[in-house]
C-alpha cells in the first residue's frame, strides 16, 4: 500500500503483520543478503527489481551487520528451493526468524516504474491479521514519519567502541565513526594493515583523539544528513587538525556539509550495484554499488571555497549529474557517495582504500 493510494497485491513472504517505511527500489541482480543487512536501509521497504530472489538461500558469512535492517521486503518470484553450498536456510525462513514482513508475487516492474515516476514514498506491507480496509491502511501509511528530517544514525550505530585488529603488522590506526557501518568496510582496511577503532555516532572530538588515530573514516548510514549536526561538527574538528579523512555514502554528505555544501532529498535515489560514476580529474568510469536517497548540492568539477581551503566536486553520476565525490585540495580529506567496500561487487572502486592509505603514509 503506497501513500498515494496505489495497491499491489501478492502473497505473504517472511513474517506476517505490518511493515511501514519508505518504499524504494534496488536494481542489484545479486547480493540480496548484503542489501537486507545494510544499516543504510533502516526504515525502508525495499523492492527488488531482479525478478528471482532467494536462489542462493541465506548463509552465516555474508551479513553486513548483526541483523536485517529493512522494514519490509518486496519480491516478484521467490526461489522455491535455494541452491548453494553455503546456504543454511531459505530467505523466507530468515525473514520470518527476524520478524521482517515481506510480500511476493508482486508486479515489481510496475511498482518500480510507479516509484520512478512518482518518487520514493511512504508505504506499508500488510498481511495476516494486519489486513484491513483500504482507507484504514492508507491512513496508517500516511501517519508514518517521512524520511526527510529523519535522524536514524543513532538507531543503527554501535553502543560501545570496539576494535577490529589489522591483519598482519599494524601500520596505522583509524577511528571510524559508525553512522551505520558495514562489516566489509573495516575488513577492507584491516587487509591493508590498518587497525580500526569503531566509535559510536555520538562520539566527541575528545573520544576520537583518545584513540590517537592516524586517520578518520566516516561511514555510510541511514536518514537525512541535515540531522547530523554533531557528526558535521566532529568532521570540522578533524579537518581543522588536518587529520587524514575518508568518507563514503552518508560520510560523503557529512564531509560536504562540513565544507559548506547543502544537501537535498532525491526523487527516488540510487540503489543498486550497477551505477556509473565518472572521476572528473581522470575521466575514468567506475561501475559502483550505491544506496542513498539524499545527495550533495553542486556541479560536476565545481571548485569552491570552504572554511578549510579550496575543495572540488570530484566525481559525478552521468545518469543525472548527481554529486558522487568531494575532495579537499588544502587538507587531506576526500569522500565518495558510493561503496568501495561492496561485498557483493562490483569492485571497481576498491582502490579508494589504497588512496586513503596513501594519505595516511603522507601524514
Amino acid at each position: 500500500m503506497l501513500e498515494d493510494g496505489r495497491v499491489f497485491v501478492g502473497n505473504s513472504y517472511g513474517a506476517t503483520g505490518v511493515a511501514l517505511g519508505e518504499a524504494v527500489f534496488c536494481t542489484g541482480m545479486t547480493g540480496y543478503q548484503e542489501t537486507l543487512t545494510d544499516p543504510s536501509y533502516h526504515r525502508q521497504i525495499v523492492v527488488q527489481t531482479a525478478p528471482q530472489i532467494g536462489n542462493t538461500g541465506w548463509n552465516d558469512e555474508d551479513d553486513e551487520s548483526a541483523r536485517i535492517w529493512v522494514s519490509g521486503y518486496v519480491v516478484r518470484d521467490p526461489a522455491r528451493t535455494p541452491s548453494n553450498w553455503r546456504s543454511r536456510r531459505t530467505l523466507d525462513e530468515e525473514l520470518s526468524r527476524q520478524g521482517v514482513v515481506g510480500i511476493s508475487g508482486v508486479d515489481t516492474r510496475s511498482l518500480t516504474r510507479h516509484l520512478r515516476e512518482r518518487g520514493a514514498m511512504r508505504a506499508g506491507v500488510f498481511s495476516g491479521d494486519a489486513l484491513d480496509e483500504k482507507s484504514t491502511m492508507v491512513e496508517h501509511v500516511r501517519s508514518s514519519p517521512p524520511m526527510k528530517g529523519a535522524n536514524l544514525a543513532h538507531d543503527v550505530t554501535t553502543r560501545r567502541p570496539y576494535v577490529v585488529p589489522a591483519q598482519g603488522k599494524t601500520r596505522f590506526r583509524v577511528a571510524a565513526l559508525d553512522l551505520g557501518i558495514k562489516s566489509n568496510t573495516p575488513r577492507q582496511m584491516t587487509q591493508r594493515g590498518i587497525e580500526v577503532h569503531v566509535l559510536p555516532a555520538a562520539s566527541t572530538i575528545d573520544d576520537l583523539l583518545a584513540v590517537e588515530p592516524d586517520g578518520v573514516f566516516l561511514s555510510n548510514g541511514p536518514g537525512d544528513p541535515q540531522t547530523q549536526e554533531s557528526a558535521v561538527a566532529l568532521t570540522r574538528e578533524v579537518l581543522g587538525r588536518e587529520i587524514p579523512l575518508f568518507g563514503i555514502c552518508f560520510g560523503n554528505q557529512i564531509l560536504g556539509r562540513a565544507l559548506g555544501l547543502g544537501t537535498y532529498k532525491m526523487r527516488y535515489g540510487h540503489r543498486g550495484l550497477n551505477i556509473p560514476v565518472i572521476d572528473v580529474e581522470t575521466g575514468k568510469v567506475a561501475i559502483t554499488a550505491q544506496n542513498h536517497g539524499f545527495a550533495l548540492e553542486g556541479e560536476p568539477g565545481q571548485t569552491f571555497d570552504s572554511p578549510f581551503g579550496t575543495a572540488r566536486i570530484s566525481h559525478y553520476c552521468p545518469n543525472d549529474d548527481t554529486v558522487e565525490g568531494v575532495r579537499c585540495l588544502d587538507v587531506p580529506a576526500f569522500s565518495v557517495q558510493y561503496h568501495p567496500e561492496a561485498a557483493a561487487g562490483p569492485h571497481d572502486a576498491s582502490p579508494l582504500f589504497d588512496e586513503f592509505l596513501t594519505l595516511l603514509e603522507a601524514r
